[in-house]
């Protein structure tokens, strides 16, 4: 569970914006999506992969 501590005189925008960072960066989201369904190791390793390849490509087409 995420606690956000609001300090004195802080405001609300500046608390949503670090919540919204901290519930981002521990994958809330993605997790849950992920246990949705069940996928194969090898299906994972594969999109890993894909993965992989399609961002060297990125960065390939960038030194072009």
């Amino acid at each position: 569970m995420l606690k956000i501590i609001i300090k004195d005189g802080e405001n609300i925008e500046r608390a949503l914006k670090r919540y919204k960072r901290k519930h981002r960066n521990i994958k809330v989201m993605q997790n849950l999506r992920d246990a949705q369904f069940f996928t194969k190791p090898s299906v994972k390793r594969r999109r890993q992969i894909q993965k992989a390849s399609y961002i060297q490509n990125l960065r390939d087409q960038e030194d072009i």
